[in-house]
């Protein structure tokens, strides 16, 4: 029997209301669904895979055009921003939609991502309290839902690059580490953000202001390497990693140019050493996270 079937079987075996005080007293006797001494690393990742598959296929279901909105959403956002900064405000650049579009899609994968994954181990409290499984599935599913949406909405921003006049070149392979480097950055900030909402609320407004705050100083609709003052533009760049990482995008797509190499692995590690990090704490004090949230 699969993990999946395994854990089924035992939630039709639970009562579906369970007082917070008899979980304190039976959280050590809870199943263990996970573990690497109990699922080898494998099924976790597919585990974590089918979880975001379902978690699409639900949220798909709820609307009219379902799966379309994965492109709608990100579109009509930068419609939004294309009617303000250059109809209006008039922002002088002839390429501005390609600008913003490299821009603003890959922000909305960050700030989505790790929005969602903030709130995901307390939204689903309700399966906290009756299996004892690791709280880093759960974010890391949202993350993989975001995956999912971003390669629909990279594929389609591919085509419109072609379609407006840019010639796709060997440089375009450069955005696989690109990729994959923002891809550890938004898993790493999921994890932070998923264990702070955890243990105190009050942090998933925080994050909020924080992702709006990103917005205004990431470059998204202004280009980072127009500010007149290269000491602004390097500070800009070496504070900010999101920034940089839409700057690397812009410089892979729209001028076939390679990032700097040295910048891109700074952040790779920064990533992979917060990611182990919190991992590690988070498999240290899996029993308190899910105290804290079924309180």
């Amino acid at each position: 029997m699969g993990v999946v079937q395994a854990a089924q079987c035992i939630l039709q075996r639970i009562t579906p209301r369970c007082p917070f005080d008899r979980m304190r007293r039976t959280l050590q006797n809870r199943i263990l669904l996970t573990g690497p001494h109990l699922m080898p690393l494998t099924q976790y990742f597919r585990l974590m895979d089918n979880m975001a598959r379902m978690a699409l296929r639900a949220d798909a279901s709820r609307y009219f055009f379902g799966y379309l909105w994965w492109l709608l959403e990100p579109l009509l956002y930068v419609a939004v921003f294309y009617v303000v900064f250059d109809l209006i405000l008039d922002s002088r650049r002839a390429d501005f939609l390609v600008f913003l579009m490299c821009g603003k899609l890959a922000f909305i994968w960050f700030s989505k991502s790790v929005n969602q994954a903030s709130s995901s181990i307390v939204a689903n409290k309700g399966l906290i309290g009756r299996i004892n499984i690791t709280k880093t599935l759960f974010p890391l599913a949202v993350v993989q839902e975001g995956l999912y949406r971003q390669v629909a909405v990279f594929t389609l921003l591919i085509g419109f690059l072609v379609f407006s006049g840019y010639t796709a070149s060997w440089a375009w392979f450069y955005l696989v580490p690109v990729l994959l480097v923002n891809y550890l950055m938004i898993v790493a900030c999921a994890l932070v953000g998923a264990c702070l909402v955890c243990i105190v609320r009050d942090f998933n407004m925080f994050i909020s202001l924080g992702m709006t705050f990103l917005l205004f100083t990431s470059g998204v609709f202004w280009d980072v390497r127009e500010l007149g003052d290269p000491e602004k533009t390097e500070m800009v760049l070496a504070l900010n990693p999101l920034a940089f990482m839409l700057d690397a995008y812009r410089q892979v797509l729209m001028h076939s140019t390679a990032p700097d190499w040295t910048h891109l692995l700074q952040i790779a590690a920064g990533s992979i050493v917060v990611l182990a990090i919190v991992a590690m704490l988070m498999r240290r004090f899996n029993q308190y996270l899910a105290l804290r949230a079924l309180s």
